[in-house]
Parts: structure tokens; C-alpha cells; sequence
């Protein structure tokens, strides 16, 4: 079980440094570019910072943490 969850840990943290480096790209005016015939989009903001959460949470979990918590405050 510890061998599972050091592979996934290591996984899912390869997995986030390369969403990083898609928002990186993005961020830096590569969203898409041509070269010739052929031509490349990347995801959207949006969907890579859902991943992004998704992942960081997870390495969480799998590294003995709590996770994120999310606070909301109420207004009377």
C-alpha cells in the first residue's frame, strides 16, 4: 500500500508541474500558434486551475495533510 500511494504521490505531482507549465504558457500569449499546416491550442485557463485544484488536493491527501478548506463566512 505505501509503494501505491508513493507511485501515485510521484505521479500526481508530475502531472501538476506540467499543468503549471501549461497555465505558464497561456499566461505568456502561447494559446495557440500555427507553424505551416499544422497547428496547436491548449486547454483553457479554466479547466487547467480545476485540474490544478483537483491535483493539489489530492498530493494532499496522499501526503498525510488535511487538504484545502474553503471558509464561508455568513452575513446577517
Amino acid at each position: 500500500m505505501k509503494k501505491w500511494k508513493s507511485e501515485r504521490l510521484a505521479k500526481t505531482k508530475a502531472e501538476l508541474e506540467q499543468i503549471d507549465t501549461a497555465i505558464t504558457m497561456i499566461l505568456s500569449g502561447s494559446q495557440s500558434y500555427r507553424i505551416g499546416s499544422r497547428s496547436l491550442t491548449r486547454a483553457d485557463l479554466a479547466t487547467l486551475y480545476k485540474r490544478k485544484d483537483k491535483l493539489e488536493d489530492l498530493i494532499a491527501a496522499l501526503s498525510g495533510g488535511i487538504g484545502r478548506f474553503r471558509r464561508v463566512v455568513t452575513i446577517d
